[in-house]
Order: structure tokens, then sequence, then C-alpha cells
């Protein structure tokens, strides 16, 4: 299937050192807006039934809501410093926060702007996940190398698990059964099943060629069918395509240089990647699994996230 057949959207890229957001059209897969924002922006997601694009402007200490539709700034909303990964409930309110300086997930109501409370975590947070069922956050602490088990309503801190070193994306399968917490300097993807808190099993990485040092697991994306993961190894530039169900690498996709993050379009036909120091985006075709394109956008691109138009 050609990228041109998918379904048009927008595709927002948040750039850490040009403070800035790309807009990509999905269907011409090319730059159609820049949106000026604070600085160093990091996490993004979509809020408000898709009106809203909400990215954390971590230098400034607060989030940033800006319009899917016209790209003009809406309000900011508050944090903790240096927020790094928002999320936000399935109900569409509130908004998960980790703040990387203080230890501390923040809970925010994005319609009132402000903050509800605090929830203390482990040394450096990053990744946050969210269970399909809306019950369990989980966060992960970089220098801790714990996923921290969260009751999303009473907001209290039910589990901890020892995962690798330097965990930073936590991903639930379609189902809520697993997690899937990928630690950048362990190299690896620990899957913890959500209810017992114990670890399945790890991914593990081999490219020929490439240092083990060099192969740094970030950003992880599951497909709806929960048949497939897709893994962002950093400066392998490489994302890994893994089998869910045997957690084996089935092929690993060439993209550009220290790929950090990912997202699909909501139609799963693209997969958009964000490579930090080549300052672009690669789009992976999902059926085919093929790189079909490199798409300039600012520096150091971090975040990705698809919205209709």
């Amino acid at each position: 299937m050609s990228a041109s057949s998918a379904s048009a959207y927008r595709v927002f890229v948040s750039n850490e050192k040009e403070n800035t957001i790309s807009v990509i059209d999905s269907e011409k897969l090319e730059v159609i807006h820049t949106i000026n924002t604070g600085m160093r922006p990091r996490g993004i997601i979509l809020a408000n039934e898709g009106k809203w694009v909400i990215v954390c402007a971590s230098d400034d200490n607060k989030m940033q809501v800006f319009s899917t539709e016209t790209f003009e700034h809406i309000k900011d909303l508050p944090s903790g410093p240096d927020p790094e990964l928002p999320i936000l409930h399935i109900s569409g309110n509130p908004l998960y926060v980790s703040n990387e300086d203080d230890n501390l997930v923040t809970v925010v109501d994005i319609f009132k702007g402000t903050i509800i409370t605090d929830v203390p975590v482990g040394v450096e947070p990053e990744g946050m996940g969210m269970s399909p069922d809306g019950k369990i956050l989980v966060n992960t602490s970089e220098t801790t190398n714990m996923a921290h088990f969260i009751d999303a309503h009473s907001f209290k801190n039910i589990d901890n698990v020892l995962v690798d070193n330097r965990p930073r994306v936590a991903e639930f399968t379609p189902d809520g059964k697993q997690v899937w917490v990928s630690a950048e300097i362990g190299g690896t993807v620990t899957v913890i099943e959500t209810d017992t808190r114990k670890v399945l099993g790890k991914v593990t990485f081999e490219i020929q060629g490439i240092n083990k040092d060099a192969i740094q697991p970030v950003g992880v994306r599951i497909t709806k069918d929960g048949k497939r993961a897709f893994v962002a190894l950093g400066p392998a530039n490489r994302v890994a395509v893994v089998n869910v169900e045997t957690r084996e690498v089935e092929k690993y996709l060439l993209v550009g240089q220290r790929v950090w993050n990912l997202g699909f379009t909501p139609d799963e036909k693209l997969l958009f990647t964000t490579n930090g120091t080549s300052n672009d985006v690669s789009v992976i075709d999902v059926e085919s699994l093929r790189v079909t394109k490199s798409i300039k956008v600012g520096r150091y691109p971090w975040g990705v996230v698809s919205a209709p138009f």
C-alpha cells in the first residue's frame, strides 16, 4: 500500500532544540506549518477530542496547548519542574505528566488548568503508560530503574518493578495484560504482567555490525491488534519490529540518526519516527514494513503525534 493512499492526517513533531513543532501533512508527506513553542518542547499528545495538541515546554516548566486546526496557542497548563512526558486519562481528563527534576508525577485538570495532586515516584521520572481500562498508570524512573504502578484514580503508588538501566517508555498491550518498558542503557524491553507485576520476559536486540552499546531502546508502539511492537533503538538508527507473542525480533528497519520516539497515524497505515541528530522523521509503511520517506523537520525532533484533518 502506498503512503498516498492513506487517510490524511496532521502529524505534530516537537523539535527539542529549535523550540518549535513541525506540522506534517501525512498525505503529501511534507511540512505544512511550523508552530513556535516555549523552551525545549518534548513530550506531545492530543487532548479535547483531538482539538488540542499539548506539548511539554520542559525548560519553561509548563505545558502548552495549541489548536490542531488553526495551530494557535490556546493556553498554558501548569506542571512541576522540567515536564517531559504527558499522558491523558482515557476519559479525556485529567492529564498526568512526569517531572524529570522533582521526582513527581503531576496530575492536571486540563480544562480548569489546575494541579489536582502530585504523586511521588523514583528519580528522574519519564515514561508514562495508561492501561486501556484507565485504571493503572505506569511511570518509569530513569535513575531508580523502576516501573511504578500507580492507581489512576486514587493517585497511590501500588507497586514498583525493577527493570534494566535507564527505563524510558512504558506501553501497554491493547488488551491491558502486559506493559512493555524500554531500557535505554540496559538495551532491552522488559515485559511485565499488569495484574501480578511479574516480569514475563525481555526483548533483546542484536544487529550485525552495530556495537551493543549503540542499541538503546527508547520509543515503543504496539499495533491495535496486539500482534506487533515497534521499538526505536536510538543511535543504532534502527526500528525493531517485534512479534508480541514470541517477543522475537522479526525485522530491523533502517531510519534516521538517533531514532527516539514513534507515532502511528490513527489508521495505523503509517508510522513516523523522530530522528534526533539527523533532524528528520522517517515514514514507515506499516503493512509492507518499508521505510518510504525521510522528511526534514526542526532540530532534534523528539515527540510525535497525529490528528485527523
